[in-house]
């Protein structure tokens, strides 16, 4: 047995009770869903976000909305779920809307942290580069040396007290030289660095 069908007047209302084809939007971007069928009763519009005019196929990349005025449906870019970076300081951005890339990105990922946008594309501050690296070389030995003073805090006092045992004078001794050569290291060319080797007496 055929559903009965209707069909809308000049009001949008149904003429009669029955079954309608209509296309379904969400409202946020107002993105085509899918069609959907549609009972109205008589007097009764369309539910909300949804049209009777079909919507045409989308291409590769794009995605159909229903047009602000609701006139009709147009194509958009789609990039949703791509990452672009921003030019002003290489941070990742993933694309959650519809539309054009975000102005002022690249799909190009910096290279390091210290990538700045010129020309088209990302070129390395190399004194930035080095600035981190120097500074990294510095925090590592300061960490080196406080390391090596715990090492020989009990010797030391065992030494001002005479009572060190000839074995821990010769750690002593060597931890000592480790610290001197860590406090003499030069750290112009981080993260070239010859680090001493930790004694292992």
């Amino acid at each position: 047995m055929n559903q009965p069908r209707t069909q809308l007047d000049n009001n949008g209302l149904a003429t009669v009770a029955g079954w309608l084809t209509v296309y379904n939007i969400e409202p946020q971007q107002r993105e085509y869903l899918a069609p959907s069928e549609e009972y109205l009763e008589q007097g009764v519009g369309l539910p909300a976000y949804s049209y009777l005019d079909a919507p045409p196929q989308p291409e590769a990349g794009q995605a159909i909305v229903r047009t602000a005025d609701n006139s009709g449906w147009q194509s958009v870019a789609d990039h949703r779920g791509e990452t672009v970076y921003h030019t002003a300081n290489g941070e990742a951005l993933t694309i959650t809307a519809l539309g054009d890339y975000p102005p002022d990105t690249t799909l190009l990922a910096p290279a390091t942290p210290f990538d700045q946008w010129q020309d088209g594309q990302w070129v390395t501050s190399l004194e930035q580069q080095h600035a981190a690296q120097l500074a990294a070389a510095k925090q590592q030995q300061s960490e080196l040396l406080a390391t090596a003073r715990a090492t020989i805090s009990l010797w030391q006092s065992e030494m001002q007290l005479n009572i060190i045992s000839e074995e821990d004078k010769t750690r002593l001794i060597a931890w000592l030289g480790y610290i001197k050569a860590l406090q003499g290291l030069s750290l112009a060319n981080a993260p070239e660095i010859n680090w001493p080797t930790v004694p292992t007496v």
